[in-house]
């Protein structure tokens, strides 16, 4: 939750965060150096599968779309599990997920925004300014997480330790396959899914195909149609920025969502519910559809009745 009294979103600098910094660094060197030197056919399997469980279970469905955007709801040792396998990834906490995403929307929800929280640098400049840095607003607005999560000690005890919880599956992977596992299935995972984070932020904030628009804000949402497989839907980040709170974001004919499929599946064996679509969440103040887009929507509305300025 974001309070903004006499907040300012653009009034900022960008500081080094050490302890990320040096986490991810350690995570890429570690690939960079031993992942030629370790491969082997089942360690990049072992690369593959592990990936795709945490991106999409855990990044995109647990982290993003239930964890911060409340998109459906399931029971909570479901909600902890997803979570859990989120905090895989290596990004940060849930509480850390939580304070990233919310701060830099709503920066972009403003009329103006610091660069950083933009995307609006070269592309090496913001690499490293997105994956070892952050921004100290001299006028921050006040954050404060929800009760149910705050209070949650399932979700207080990764936070202390969503580094070491990689630890346990090293363990797992060097009994099972040696240091190739280890290195495929913790350093080049993690690097590849911190890089390929950045990457969709970076892209999806600049440029591509925009079926929506939201007048009035710093920084607009874009389509990645060619990456919406790979990034299990993540990357119809303009259908986001229209409908921030829909569990689906594939929403034109043939965006394939896999998150959303997973979403369904859980739904269909009654593990999930409450749903939410763009036709049954509040209507973001500003929104509308961009020309030439209409024939090609997905559902029959996706124009919500009332607006509200989230």
């Amino acid at each position: 939750m974001i309070s903004q009294p006499l907040s300012d979103a653009e009034d900022g600098d960008v500081v080094w965060m050490p302890a990320k910094s040096i986490w991810v660094g350690a995570m890429t060197l570690i690939a960079l150096v031993f992942g030629p030197m370790t491969f082997s056919w089942s360690a990049l399997a072992l690369f593959v599968v592990t990936t795709a469980v945490t991106i999409c279970a855990g990044h995109s469905v647990g982290m993003h779309r239930l964890l911060i955007h409340r998109s459906f709801k399931v029971h909570i040792w479901i909600e902890h599990a997803l979570v859990y396998l989120g905090t895989l990834v290596g990004m940060a906490g849930p509480f850390g997920m939580i304070y990233a995403h919310d701060i830099r929307d709503w920066a972009q929800r403003q009329t103006a925004c610091h660069d950083l929280h933009a995307h609006r640098r070269p592309f090496f400049t913001d690499a490293f300014r997105q994956m070892h840095c952050a921004v100290a607003l001299r006028n921050p607005p006040d954050f404060v997480i929800e009760p149910s999560i705050r209070n949650d000690r399932f979700y207080r005890f990764v936070e202390r330790t969503w580094m070491l919880q990689q630890l346990p599956w090293a363990i797992l992977f060097f009994a099972l396959g040696g240091w190739s596992w280890v290195v495929w299935g913790i350093a080049v995972r993690v690097s590849v899914s911190l890089t390929g984070h950045w990457l969709v932020g970076h892209f999806a904030h600049r440029s591509g195909q925009q079926g929506w628009r939201v007048d009035g804000v710093a920084v607009q949402g874009y389509n990645l149609p060619r990456f919406g497989l790979v990034t299990f839907g993540e990357s119809f980040h303009g259908n986001h920025h229209a409908f921030p709170e829909s569990a689906r974001l594939g929403l034109e004919r043939g965006q394939i969502d896999l998150g959303w499929i997973f979403i369904r599946i859980l739904a269909a064996l009654g593990l999930a519910h409450s749903v939410k679509l763009p036709e049954s969440t509040p209507r973001r103040k500003g929104l509308r559809r961009v020309a030439g887009h209409q024939e090609t929507t997905a559902a029959p509305s996706l124009l919500p009745a009332q607006p509200h300025g989230r």
